[in-house]
């Protein structure tokens, strides 16, 4: 890497030295916050740029701190903040806990909340409105029964990237086809093969570490109707409604029952919503600080310098496929967006994977499974942001427990290194 690449990428650097690093030093992750830590990076970021006046790099970091992906992600934030506060108010939280709490078995509550989440992401193509729907009622789950609040939460962000990988909805799965040119179900094939196997592994592992996970003795009957927000945004969700639409729906719904019993009045409502929306500040502060920063860092050539160090030295079709997981990867790292991050490197994985003689839907695969591995197991990403903002509790806290991103990228390197699916690795 050249004197230039390196200064580009230094404020990731920065940013990972002075959060990772002295959390880490200090054996707290609370020591740091993430906000400090993305703010005095972003300041370098700016200053370091060099070469342009300093107008012109803050309105490259204001550009990517707004892109339209960045503000339609800001104002999902602020929905699901109002939606998740005025549901708790209104007892909805409380319910959902008590119903699960009651129809599952003991024992199996960790593996009922990861294929619920797995079935729920598969439906809707998004592991974001998975996170809204689940990780409150995982959240509750653990206050009740006395279980970990991270590994609980982690179990439903984890499974919510099932769906980022097989659903044919999914922006992963659209990005990754269209800049390989391969039809959907084909690519679903390869990707049932690579991710299938470690989700039926973690389901299994779910089953053995939840058999000390009682509920309590007493369980307080649920009240249904209370559950009614929760289902109908999981309902509508599932037949494809928009995630905005969803969520403003819920918003309403709760808001409707919680003042028809009782549960507050239309002041109460409303200052629930705003307390939700207010909770989400930190997270809004981090992503715009975060994509601001990154934008710099690819207007300075750091992603470039990234794809030209990893392809350096390809010399075969087992290099290729590496490689392209690679550069996915690393990339996504400096997004914080899988979705950016193959629509960033799509083309490139592209020509490379021709070269060598990739089959496409092997490459739109890799893309995908490498890419959600990433952003599932980055404590700044939004998915993991998300559901430990409505867990209320610290992000890097649930990286330890987030088995299912790791084993999809350790599936996906092993079916590169052993070639498999047989049939779309020669």
């Amino acid at each position: 890497m050249d004197r230039k690449g390196f200064i580009a990428l230094s404020p990731l650097i920065v940013f990972v030295a002075l959060y990772l690093g002295v959390s880490v030093i200090a054996g707290d992750f609370y020591k740091v916050p993430i906000t400090v830590a993305f703010m005095i990076s972003s300041v370098y970021a700016v200053a370091v740029s060099g070469g342009m006046p300093l107008r012109r790099r803050i309105d490259i970091f204001s550009r990517g701190a707004s892109t339209d992906n960045m503000m339609l992600m800001l104002w999902i934030f602020i929905l699901a903040g109002a939606f998740a506060n005025s549901a708790k108010m209104m007892g909805c939280i409380d319910a959902a806990v008590n119903l699960t709490l009651a129809l599952l078995p003991d024992g199996l509550l960790l593996p009922g909340l990861f294929l619920a989440s797995c079935f729920i992401s598969l439906s809707i193509g998004t592991s974001v409105g998975t996170i809204v729907a689940l990780a409150p009622i995982a959240a509750g789950i653990a206050h009740s029964t006395g279980a970990d609040v991270p590994m609980l939460t982690a179990v439903v962000v984890g499974g919510s990237f099932f769906g980022d990988n097989l659903s044919f909805i999914s922006d992963t799965t659209i990005a990754a086809t269209s800049t390989q040119g391969c039809r959907l179900s084909d690519k679903f094939r390869v990707n049932a093969f690579i991710t299938i196997p470690p989700a039926v592994i973690i389901l299994a592992l779910y089953a053995l570490l939840g058999t000390d996970i009682q509920a309590p003795a007493a369980v307080p009957e649920a009240d249904v109707v209370k559950v009614l927000p929760y289902v109908v945004v999981l309902v509508t969700a599932i037949f494809g409604m928009n995630v905005m639409a969803v969520l403003t729906l819920g918003i309403a719904l709760t808001g409707l029952i919680g003042i028809a019993d009782g549960s507050f009045s239309v002041f109460g409502w409303l200052q629930a919503m705003g307390a939700g929306i207010t909770g989400m500040g930190e997270l809004i502060i981090i992503t715009m600080l975060a994509a601001g920063m990154l934008e710099l860092i690819k207007e300075r050539g750091g992603i470039d310098c990234i794809i030209k160090v990893i392809t350096k030295h390809v010399r075969s079709m087992r290099g290729a496929e590496l490689s392209i997981a690679a550069l996915v990867g690393v990339v996504n790292i400096c997004t914080a967006n899988n979705t950016v991050a193959i629509i960033t490197v799509g083309n490139i994985a592209k020509h490379i994977g021709d070269r060598y003689g990739v089959d496409n839907r092997k490459c739109a695969s890799i893309l995908d499974t490498m890419s959600c591995c990433v952003q599932g197991v980055i404590p700044y990403g939004a998915q993991i942001l998300m559901g430990a903002g409505l867990a209320a509790v610290n992000p890097v806290s649930l990286i330890p427990y987030l088995y299912y991103p790791f084993a999809i990228g350790l599936a996906t390197v092993a079916s590169i290194v052993f070639r498999y699916p047989r049939r779309f690795s020669k």
